[in-house]
Formats: C-alpha cells, structure tokens, sequence
C-alpha cells in the first residue's frame, strides 16, 4: 500500500507509513496546537497531538472543526496506528 503525504497539496508518495509520517515531520513547518499552544510535526503527528491530549470538544471549538472532520481525522489515527511502528519513527526522527 501506498502511503501519501496530503499536507498542503504535497502529495509526495512513500512505500511505507513510518516513512510519511517522517517526512511530514521533517519536511514540513510545524504547527503550533490551537488548544495549548504547543509546536508539534504537521501531520499525523499533529492530529495524534490534538486528539490524546484534548478532548474532541476542545479541537472542534478550537479548531471549528465539524463532526464529520472529527470522524475522518479519528478514522485515520485509527488506521495508522494499527499499522505504524512508532519506535522507528521515534529513532528515525531522533536522526
């Protein structure tokens, strides 16, 4: 499977999910969270951000986000945390 990028239009294509969420985190300026004002990676890594650390009302005031956003952002943690290995994220990005 295929893993896209999708931030801003990149469209940048990887073979492997760990591989996307790095380049996400590397290649792309980091976003400062509209809840807590905390910087974090674009990307998964941000909306991982902003859905385990705040509740879904918390990210839908500060973010006007609707409930199907919020069902689609949820979908996707979803799937990639069935599949990612965080721990080679994690020593990839400590690179």
């Amino acid at each position: 499977m295929a893993w896209e990028c999708g931030i801003d239009g990149c469209n940048a294509v990887f073979e492997d999910v760990e591989s996307t969420i790095v380049h996400q985190a590397t290649e792309h300026t980091r976003q400062e969270c509209k809840v807590c004002g905390t910087v974090v990676p674009d990307g998964y890594l941000a909306i991982r951000h902003a859905f385990t650390e705040h509740s879904r009302a918390e990210y839908v005031r500060a973010y006007g986000a609707s409930s199907e956003e919020v069902r689609n952002r949820e979908a996707l943690l979803e799937e990639i945390d069935d599949v990612a290995d965080m721990e080679a994220i994690a020593t990839e990005l400590k690179r």
